[in-house]
């Protein structure tokens, strides 16, 4: 995840954020105008996206909704205005992320355990 350490950087760029979800840079773009009350990430004077934790968090839901679910931009619109809201979706997403983090551990656990035999 990049917000490994919160204390050490707060803003992000568009290509790091891009390659964290591997899409694209316009990808993240176009998803700015779609949902441009939830992604806002700050501009300086040239027009350099700087993104912050928070807008990293609303992208990583808006990519659970889109690309894991399968849901079309308007179904993940409707699903994050709904009486849910982002945070819920937000809330599962932490959750998906870290059963993924457990799985991998328990995959290289059990690596080693083969190894060892």
């Amino acid at each position: 995840m990049l917000n490994a350490d919160k204390n050490l950087k707060q803003f992000f760029s568009i290509s790091e954020v891009a390659s964290h979800f591997g899409v694209s840079e316009t990808l993240l773009r176009f998803w700015e105008k779609e949902f441009p009350t939830i992604i806002k990430p700050q501009k300086g004077a040239r027009g350099i996206r700087k993104y912050t934790q928070k807008d990293i968090d609303n992208i990583s839901t808006i990519y659970h909704l889109v690309k894991e679910r399968g849901m079309t931009l308007d179904g993940a619109r409707k699903a994050i205005t709904s009486k849910r809201g982002v945070d819920a979706f937000r809330k599962q997403v932490e959750v998906i992320e870290r059963l993924k983090s457990v799985r991998g551990e328990l995959q290289a656990i059990g690596r080693e355990l083969n190894d060892m035999n």
